[in-house]
């Protein structure tokens, strides 16, 4: 019988699971001290929203895009429209039409 290679799916890194430690070793050390700060503010309701932040930002170091594209989404000029933004219309499209 002969060993198996390790397959991540489509060749990107291997995934990354969702818990404070992985994310947190997953980011520069710069980043993980402010990390490490909002989830030390955050309350109870906040906790999540600041886990899942930080994850997508691990992802992204470990799958970068090029330099050009990331900038663009840093200053908030790249092409189409943030999610909070999408989610909130969607939210307020609900509540127009529960009050009809």
């Amino acid at each position: 019988m002969s060993a198996q290679p390790v397959h991540h799916g489509d060749g990107g890194p291997p995934p990354l699971p969702r818990t404070q430690n992985a994310v947190a070793a997953a980011l520069p050390p710069a980043d993980r001290m402010e990390f490490y700060r909002e989830m030390g503010e955050a309350d109870e309701t906040e906790l999540l929203g600041v886990l899942r932040r930080w994850w997508l930002r691990a992802r992204l170091y470990a799958d970068p895009l090029p330099d050009d594209v990331r900038t663009d989404i840093e200053a908030g000029t790249a092409p189409g429209r943030p999610a909070g933004a999408a989610l909130r219309q969607a939210a307020a499209g609900r509540e127009t039409s529960a009050g009809e």
